[in-house]
């Protein structure tokens, strides 16, 4: 018997700071908003999130458009199939200047970074939003991206996380690089700092050689929250380790409920605690006043928004493989899953939808560009907070990365019917529990590595 859950609910929101959501049909909804190049935009739908109480909001990206099929951008431009990419540190501050409560989270690479830069940015944005920075852990996918940092092709799988072990160790010494009270500000003996609470950190590894301080104060909430969504298994070993929050695409709860159980082990096995780490599957969420109206919108969502040019170019972006000699209609065969990189997974996901028999690139790739990722809830407020409900409670998840159809509706549909009811089964929060994400999100502030070997040295 399932022992009844005493915490609440974690709800993150996921966005793209681009023409669409990450499902690829959004800007063709007609009451999509259309201003994404406007910083109001961030800022209106921010707010209908901190409005909702929601823990956090954070932002996917990708460092290239994509043109890997058919070696263009062109199918990627027409159909709108996620061209565009607005830096996110801009657009972070002009959230921050908007809100006062709700996490703050976008997406940097480790492989096309330096970790200087990354820890600065997020140090930065801490400090301006008061301690709501989180910094989305990601490794990069393709060759497109490569392409634009004067390298010819991605780096295979185990040395992008070797180099991503060695990227965070850095950054975590540079966010440490200040300890508290550092800063004197003594103005009468002209003092502004205490130069034996400000460290070089003196890193030379494999792939980093870093001599620091860094030039940013250690931060409200000592170090930003970590984020990281690996499924492979070195992934899963990554977030163990560093992950405060675990972004998953587990198609259902039974299969969510066996990866939450594994990737808790392995946090234990790192030497941490499990319950401090938040498993967050990403969910779709289609909320209406009626039960019809929210399936006639899944329907219009699911059949009539996404083209199958964009799916497909959306596919070769995720496989790294250009799939423009393929026809949608060609089955998926074993020989084409040996052959290309990251598609085995892909195919046992759609699997678990859509079952067993013939399996054609055009529903592979639907998977990727429509809203067949994760569990979809779909009814009126009363019905989604039932499904969010069962996978909660059950032990498959500890809350959920919901994703929009379109903005800013999805989410307001959201904070309007489900969240009220979420928080009257006493499920959601109804305030923020105190100034920082950490707090947010009951997370203890970390040790700073430099004060803790200090004190050690001086007992």
């Amino acid at each position: 018997m399932t022992t009844p859950r005493t915490d609440q609910m974690t709800l993150v929101a996921f966005l793209q700071a681009s023409n669409v959501s990450v499902y690829s049909g959004s800007w063709r909804y007609p009451s999509s908003a259309a201003d994404y190049l406007d910083l109001r935009y961030y800022q209106r739908i921010a707010r209908v999130l901190e409005e909702g109480t929601f823990d956090l909001m954070f932002f996917d990206d990708r460092l290239a458009m994509p043109t890997i099929y058919g070696n263009s951008p062109a199918e990627a431009v027409r159909r709108g199939a996620r061209p565009i990419k607005l830096d996110l540190s801009t657009v972070l501050g002009a959230v921050a200047a908007a809100t006062e409560h709700i996490g703050l989270g976008a997406t940097y690479s480790t492989t096309y970074y330096q970790p200087f830069h990354v820890a600065r940015t997020f140090a930065t944005l801490d400090h301006l939003s008061g301690g709501r920075a989180a910094w989305n852990v990601v490794t990069s996918v393709n060759d497109a991206e490569a392409q634009n940092f004067g390298l010819e092709q991605h780096f295979a799988h185990d040395k992008r996380y070797d180099r991503a072990e060695e990227f965070i160790e850095v950054v975590s010494k540079l966010w440490d690089s200040w300890e508290e009270g550092a800063i004197l500000d003594d103005r009468a003996n002209g003092v502004f700092a205490d130069p034996e609470r400000v460290h070089e950190i003196d890193h030379q590894g494999e792939y980093f050689t870093v001599r620091g301080p860094l030039t940013v104060p250690r931060t409200p909430q000592g170090r930003p929250v970590i984020i990281q969504a690996g499924q492979s298994g070195r992934g899963m070993q990554f977030a163990a380790r560093w992950a405060d929050l675990i972004f998953t695409s587990d198609p259902t709860q039974e299969i969510a409920l066996e990866h939450y159980q594994q990737q808790k082990k392995l946090i234990t096995e790192a030497g941490r605690d499990a319950d401090t780490v938040k498993l967050l599957p990403m969910a779709y969420t289609i909320v209406g006043e009626t039960e019809a109206i929210a399936r006639e919108k899944e329907k219009i969502f699911l059949d009539e928004l996404v083209h199958p040019m964009a799916s497909l170019t959306l596919l070769s972006e995720v496989t790294n493989h250009d799939f423009a000699e393929h026809s949608l209609d060609d089955v998926v065969t074993d020989e084409l899953i040996d052959s290309v990189s990251g598609i085995r997974g892909l195919v046992q996901g759609v699997r678990r939808h859509v079952g067993e028999g013939k399996l054609t690139l055009r529903t592979l790739a639907n998977h990727r560009a429509t809203l067949l990722q994760g569990p979809r809830f779909v009814g009126t407020g009363t019905q989604v907070a039932d499904q969010m409900q069962e996978w909660f409670e059950s032990g498959a998840s500890d809350g959920f990365v919901l994703a929009a159809t379109h903005f800013p509706g999805a989410f307001e549909d959201f904070v309007r019917l489900v969240v009220p009811e979420l928080r009257r089964r006493g499920l959601f929060r109804s305030e923020y529990p105190g100034a920082t994400l950490r707090d947010t999100l009951s997370l203890a502030q970390p040790e700073n590595q430099f004060a803790k070997t200090e004190e050690a040295s001086g007992a």
